[in-house]
């Protein structure tokens, strides 16, 4: 059953403040196989004019897609997880994730496509810090496969 259109521009609430923590950023860093300096040494950080270590491009897809649990379980949508793969994403940055950052993320359904008995999803993330300054706007696309004919 295709997912209802209504819900296009549905905002859901901001989540609670996430605090992006360097030991984080190292891990992320590792796991991705990524050696700049700037996310593992203040002081590389610092002269590149960062306040302290950055975050890699890719790191805010774990808060972003966590703050879209709340499109994937709304009762209302009507979305089969079990059915659901990762379509794409993208990152259009303000500026870069710090460590010290406590990051919000709200999440807005921004297209509902059925394409070849499939439902394409399209979540935009909208991320600020603290401060309410913009930080990051995520794009996630998620595909629910059609179910097999018996």
């Amino acid at each position: 059953m295709a997912l209802d259109q209504s819900f296009v521009g549905r905002t859901y609430p901001p989540t609670a403040p996430y605090e992006v923590g360097r030991e984080k950023i190292r891990e992320f860093a590792e796991a991705v196989g990524d050696a700049n300096p700037a996310y593992t040494d203040p002081d590389a950080a610092k002269q590149l004019g960062h306040s302290d270590v950055i975050a890699p491009p890719t790191f805010v897809f774990a808060i972003t897609f966590k703050a879209a649990e709340q499109v994937v379980a709304d009762p209302q949508l009507g979305l089969d997880y079990s059915r659901v793969v990762h379509g794409d994403q993208k990152f259009a940055y303000t500026r870069p994730v710090r460590a010290g950052d406590r990051l919000t993320v709200t999440s807005t359904i921004e297209a509902i496509k059925s394409l070849a008995g499939n439902d394409i999803l399209d979540i935009r993330g909208e991320v600020h810090d603290e401060a309410g300054e913009h930080v990051v706007t995520a794009w996630t696309k998620l595909v629910a496969r059609g179910a097999e004919e018996a």
